[in-house]
C-alpha cells in the first residue's frame, strides 16, 4: 500500500516540478541566469552578489549542478543538428534535473538515517507528501542543493560512526568533498552539520589516518573551488603562482557580508523568533507541533535544531533558509497516538492547498510570458509591473534586441508617468511597447479599451495575451479592500496579462 502511495506522490512531484511557478527571484538569478550566460552566451543580468567588488556567490557548486548538465544538453542538441538550445528547453531541463536529484538523493538518504523499517516508510512518505518537496526542492534554489548536501553529510557521519571494522577513509573523503561543496554553496550549511560532526571526534582520535585523508580531500576541493571562482571573477587569467594574491574566496566574503547588520537591512530585518514563530510553521503545517510533543531523538533532529538556532541569530530570515530542516524534522517526528486520522486529514489538506498555490499559481505566469515574448517579433520595450523580476535568460539572444524594464511595485501614478514617454502613438507599429502586469490590478482597468476611445491623450492598453495560472501575493490590500474582496480579486481575476501600450494622441 505504501509503495502505491509513494508512486502517486512521485508523480505529483514530477507534475509540479514541470509547472512554471516562480517561488522567489533567487531561484533564477542566483544560478541559472549566470550559468546560462556562461554556457549559451546569452545576454544576462548579474545581480549584486555576482557583480560586487567582493562577490559572495561561488560558481563552483553552480557549475557542478547546472553548468555541466547544460553543457551536455548543448552538446547533444548541436550534435543532433538542431542549432542553439531554446531557453525554455534549458529551463525545463534544470527543473527535471532538480526533480531527479530530489528523487534519487533525498529519498535515498532518508532510509539510511531511519532506525527501523517502519520509521523508514513513515519518513519517506512524510517527506514525499510535503509541498516543500514538491515545490522548493524541485526548483533551482541554493537552499535545495543545501538540503541534499546536509542529508548526505548526515548519512556519511552515520556510516563512519557505525563502521567498526574499517578506518572509514572512503566515507571520510566523501564527507570532505561534499562538506566543502556545501560550504561554497551556502555558508549556513555549517549550522546544520556542526553538531553531528562533533560526534566524529572519537572516531578521528582512534583513526587519525582517516582525519588526514579527510583534510587532504577537503583542501584539494577547496583549492579547485577557489580557482574556479577566481577564474570567473578575475579580469585576467588565473596563474597558480599568483593565486595567493588574486584568490576570490566567496565563503569568507559571504560571511563578512552577513555579519554586517547594515547589509542585512537592505534585504529586510526580522525578529530573532521569525524562523520559529512563522517560517517553520509555514513549511511544516500540522507537523510543526509534533516537533515539540512527539519526536524521536535522532541525528536529524539535532541537526535541524542546531541549524534553527544559528540561523535565528541573523535578523534577515526567509522561510527557504530552513529548507534543510524540513526532511530532518519530518524523518524524526512520530504521528500522534490519538486523533491520527484527523492529523492525517489536516496534513493532506495543508500540503494539497500549499502545493496548488505554490506549485502552480504562485507567480506562475512569469515564465510562460517570457517564453511568449521571446517569440514575438518587433518589440522595443517591455515593462513588468507587480511581478517578480522576470528571468532575462529566458529571452535567450533576444534579450539584446529590446529593453526589459522591471517596475517592481511602483505606485500606479508613477507607472503612468514612467511609461508615458515610451507610448506608441498610432494604430500599428513595427516596434511595440508592452506592459506585463497581473490581471487582478484594477488600477489598469481605466486604461484598457479600444485605441482612440479616450478624448484626452494618455495611456491606452490593448490586451494581446494572457496566462491564467498566475497569482501574486505581493499586492494584498486587506486594510483598504477587506479580506474577502481582496481574495475574490486575486482568485477571480487571477492571471498575468500582456498589453500593447498605445497613446491616445
Amino acid at each position: 500500500m505504501w509503495r502505491s502511495c509513494y508512486l502517486l506522490l512521485v508523480l505529483v512531484r514530477l507534475y509540479l516540478a514541470l509547472s512554471p511557478s516562480y517561488l522567489h527571484p533567487d531561484e533564477n538569478f542566483q544560478g541559472p541566469e549566470v550559468i546560462a550566460g556562461r554556457v549559451f552566451s546569452y545576454p544576462i543580468h548579474k545581480t549584486w552578489d555576482f557583480a560586487a567588488d567582493d562577490p559572495i556567490r561561488s560558481l563552483f557548486p553552480l557549475w557542478l549542478f547546472y553548468g555541466c548538465p547544460l553543457t551536455v544538453l548543448k552538446w547533444f542538441w548541436q550534435a543532433a543538428g538542431r542549432g542553439a538550445v531554446p531557453p525554455a528547453v534549458a529551463f525545463y531541463t534544470l527543473r527535471l534535473l532538480m526533480f531527479v536529484l530530489s528523487l534519487v538523493l533525498e529519498d535515498r538518504a532518508l532510509p539510511e538515517l531511519a532506525a527501523s523499517p517502519a520509521r523508514r516508510r513513515l519518513a519517506v512518505l512524510l517527506v514525499a507528501s510535503s509541498y516543500v518537496t514538491w515545490t522548493y526542492q524541485t526548483h533551482t534554489f541554493s537552499n535545495s542543493i543545501e538540503t541534499l548536501v546536509v542529508l548526505w553529510s548526515l548519512v556519511l557521519v552515520k556510516r563512519i560512526r557505525e563502521d567498526s571494522t574499517r578506518s572509514g577513509i572512503t566515507s571520510s573523503c566523501a564527507l570532505a568533498f561534499i562538506g566543502v561543496l556545501g560550504l561554497f554553496n551556502r555558508i549556513t550549511f555549517l549550522a546544520f552539520v556542526v553538531v553531528p560532526g562533533l560526534q566524529l571526534l572519537p572516531h578521528f582520535w582512534r583513526r587519525p589516518y582517516s582525519l588526514l585523508a579527510m583534510a587532504l580531500v577537503a583542501s584539494a576541493t577547496a583549492l579547485v573551488a577557489i580557482i574556479v571562482d577566481t577564474d570567473f571573477y578575475a579580469a585576467e587569467p588565473v596563474h597558480l603562482s599568483s593565486l595567493y594574491q588574486t584568490a576570490v574566496v566567496t565563503p569568507l566574503a559571504n560571511l563578512r557580508y552577513n555579519l554586517e547588520s547594515s547589509n542585512l537591512a537592505r534585504h529586510g530585518l526580522h525578529s530573532h523568533y521569525q524562523h520559529l514563530a512563522a517560517n517553520l510553521p509555514q513549511l511544516l503545517g500540522p507537523a510543526f507541533p509534533l516537533l515539540f510533543i512527539s519526536h524521536n531523538k535522532t541525528l536529524q533532529i539535532y541537526s535541524a535544531i542546531s541549524g534553527l538556532i544559528v540561523l535565528s541569530c541573523f535578523k534577515h530570515q526567509e522561510a527557504r533558509f530552513l529548507l534543510p530542516a524540513v526532511p530532518l524534522i519530518l524523518s524524526s517526528i512520530r504521528l500522534p497516538s490519538r486523533l491520527t486520522r484527523l492529523w492525517l486529514g489536516a496534513w493532506i489538506f495543508f500540503n494539497l492547498s500549499m502545493g496548488i498555490l505554490m506549485g502552480i499559481y504562485h507567480q506562475g505566469g512569469v515564465v510562460p510570458v517570457q517564453n511568449w515574448i521571446s517569440h514575438r517579433p518587433g518589440i522595443d520595450k517591455v515593462f513588468w509591473w507587480k511581478t517578480y523580476s522576470p528571468p532575462i535568460w529566458l529571452l535567450g539572444t533576444r534579450n539584446a534586441e529590446f529593453l526589459t524594464w522591471d517596475l517592481m511595485g511602483m505606485p500606479g501614478k508613477e507607472l503612468d508617468e514612467t511609461i508615458s514617454w515610451a507610448m506608441d502613438c498610432g494604430s500599428s507599429s513595427v516596434n511595440e511597447t508592452l506592459l506585463v502586469a497581473p490581471l487582478s490590478m484594477k488600477f489598469l482597468d481605466v486604461y484598457v479599451g479600444q485605441f482612440g476611445a479616450s478624448e484626452e491623450p494618455g495611456l491606452v492598453l490593448e490586451e494581446v495575451w494572457r496566462y491564467r495560472n498566475h497569482i501574486g501575493l505581493d499586492d494584498l490590500d486587506f486594510a483598504e479592500d477587506g479580506v474577502w474582496a481582496t481574495l475574490r480579486r486575486l482568485v477571480g481575476r487571477r492571471g498575468l496579462g500582456v498589453w500593447r501600450v498605445r497613446g491616445g494622441c
